[in-house]
């Protein structure tokens, strides 16, 4: 009873305090009466699946809304299968999408008796379900060092979100090189996700017609890229034109080269896309 009452306490915790605990990732609940300690870690995938095995149950913590639900692990080998555990469980997860399953990701948090991983999932059914739970199907967990089991290679924004969840999204950000930068920026708008985006382009939102020009935009696909960089009155830039294969609402399907031109304070600082000089890009080639 202490036990489940304790890590009751615990996630109401961390959601009142979220950004604190999210900068102090490392910081450790005790309690001399309850023989637990909760610790926030990025666990690799090999040693996350041996906290949670095969038809363990345990819950998700939605980090953006607080909102958590219990799912259990049915398969997976490179990622963990899962399923919500109940219906009840199947709408606060849809609930998280805002009502409509998607594609995109999220990051959580995985508690499992005394443990708090940090880990990524999306919100699509696919595949076999084998729960009485109204989820057709089941979804994907990822942790770090996950793989895909179609490509076999770590799904670049699922590990943006488990460092996100980790409270080390910043820090990741920071070394990201341009083009890796730009990869995040395509896979943001080919799902039309506007929280990624936030992430991945700063200036998403503050610059208006970044984000009117970007909703225009249906797909976007980098086929060739090179850059040159400089560095002018203490601000390191990089011109990449960019081969991009797109389709505007007004004009249809396109094979354009856009020159996206990504900006640093300095050789230590995190690359930023220019959102004003996209909206020009898009507009002079909608002329």
């Amino acid at each position: 009873m202490y036990r489940k009452i304790f890590s009751q306490f615990i996630v109401i915790c961390i959601f009142i305090f979220t950004g604190q605990y999210l900068a102090h990732a490392s910081s450790e609940w005790q309690d001399p009466n309850v023989p637990i300690s909760f610790k926030l870690k990025v666990l690799p995938w090999n040693e996350a699946r041996t906290i949670i095995p095969r038809k363990s149950i345990f819950t998700l913590i939605d980090v953006q809304t607080g909102l958590q639900f219990k799912v259990q692990r049915r398969a997976g080998s490179q990622h963990a299968d899962v399923q919500p555990l109940t219906a009840h469980d199947t709408s606060i997860m849809k609930k998280i999408y805002g009502g409509k399953w998607s594609w995109k990701r999220r990051a959580i948090i995985v508690l499992v008796d005394d443990h708090m991983i940090a880990a990524s999932m999306h919100g699509m059914p696919h595949g076999a379900g084998a729960l009485q739970n109204k989820f057709p199907g089941h979804f994907c967990v990822h942790f770090y060092g996950s793989t895909t089991h179609r490509l076999n290679n770590e799904d670049p924004i699922h590990k943006l979100m488990i460092m996100k969840a980790g409270g080390k999204d910043v820090t990741y950000l920071n070394t990201l090189d341009p083009y890796e930068l730009i990869h995040l920026f395509t896979l943001a708008v080919n799902m039309r996700d506007q929280n990624l985006l936030k992430i991945v382009m700063p200036q998403y939102g503050a610059v208006a017609c970044a984000k009117e020009q970007i909703k225009g935009i249906s797909f976007i696909s980098l086929l060739s890229h090179q850059g040159q960089t400089k560095a002018e009155d203490g601000i390191v830039a990089t011109e990449i034109p960019v081969k991009a294969a797109y389709s505007s609402k007004k004009h249809g399907k396109q094979k354009r080269m856009l020159n996206l031109i990504l900006i640093r304070e300095d050789l230590t600082g995190r690359w930023q896309i220019d959102g004003t000089s996209l909206c020009e890009e898009i507009d002079e080639n909608n002329h």
